[in-house]
């Protein structure tokens, strides 16, 4: 299959500010986080961009995309009904066709030379199925992700086939039905805000929600994704960096300088705020 289409989601209450952030990306430019989301796109080869976003918020990401506004498409939704309605407000964009999806609040980092979404996408076209990005994560942090647990995929050391997803367990709970085997104990497969989806997820999202209403889970439905089809995970050799935390624009920023242009530089300033500080708690 090919993904020529992603899908941003930034709808959400905690969301919408977010990608209107500026940051300084790795090459040493100001963007939009918004912009960083959608180069990360491109790329991967992605030739359509649609943003699921509040009405409201339109002209504000259309400034925010910069240079590539003429590629992104706005996909209202009016009230922020959780993140399976939101990623159903896109489905006239995306129409019969697979597509990239990334959370608005989230940064990438990718550890090798491809893009994390890059990597990702040649997964999906090669597998010709759904996948989703994931990292082992720590029982700790929980509670801020959704989790899956699989068998080995083939001769792939970094892929799973999905067969269970539980949004944001407890630790008792993942200890009971996502354990992996080869992670270290304490830490599960969380996902890492990238996924390729093809279009029966959407079809379940409308199956739900129409059944349920508004509070339809998008676990369920990927729960449901990998019982009616091949649904798999796969271990990102990157980072994800959640903005909406306490000081995640901070150490999203960090996480991007250091890995840039500019990381020796920053590491001086730090190095000499460091200092300062240590040496103002002497003299204090």
């Amino acid at each position: 299959m090919r993904v020529r289409k992603a899908v941003i989601t930034a709808g959400g209450a905690r969301q919408r500010a977010l990608p209107l952030q500026t940051l300084i990306d790795r090459d040493g430019e100001e963007k939009s986080v918004l912009q960083i989301l959608i180069e990360e796109a491109l790329r991967a080869r992605i030739e359509e961009i649609g943003v699921v976003a509040s009405p409201r918020d339109a002209d504000a990401y259309a400034q925010a995309a910069g240079v590539h506004a003429g590629r992104v498409h706005f996909l209202p939704q009016p009230e922020p009904l959780g993140y399976g309605h939101a990623l159903y407000c896109s489905r006239d964009f995306t129409g019969r066709e697979p597509f990239l999806h990334l959370v608005g609040d989230h940064i990438y980092v990718s550890g090798v030379g491809k893009g994390c979404a890059e990597h990702l996408v040649e997964m999906a076209e090669a597998e010709n199925c759904s996948v989703s990005g994931v990292q082992p994560t720590h029982e700790s942090s929980l509670s801020r992700f959704g989790a899956v647990a699989g068998r080995p995929q083939g001769e792939h050391k970094d892929l799973y086939r999905i067969e269970t997803v539980i949004e944001k367990p407890t630790p008792t709970e993942a200890e009971q039905r996502l354990i992996v085997a080869g992670l270290r104990s304490g830490y599960y497969l969380c996902f890492f805000g990238l996924h390729v989806f093809t279009p029966a997820l959407v079809e379940i999202l409308g199956e739900l929600l129409e059944a349920r209403g508004p509070g339809a889970a998008l676990s369920e439905a990927l729960g449901e994704l990998a019982q009616r089809e091949q649904y798999l995970a796969m271990k990102q050799a990157g980072r994800r960096y959640d903005l909406g935390v306490r000081y995640g624009l901070l150490v999203g920023q960090l996480a991007l300088a250091l890995s840039g242009a500019d990381r020796q530089q920053v590491l001086a300033q730090l190095m000499r705020l460091l200092v300062a500080r240590e040496m103002d708690r002497e003299n204090g």
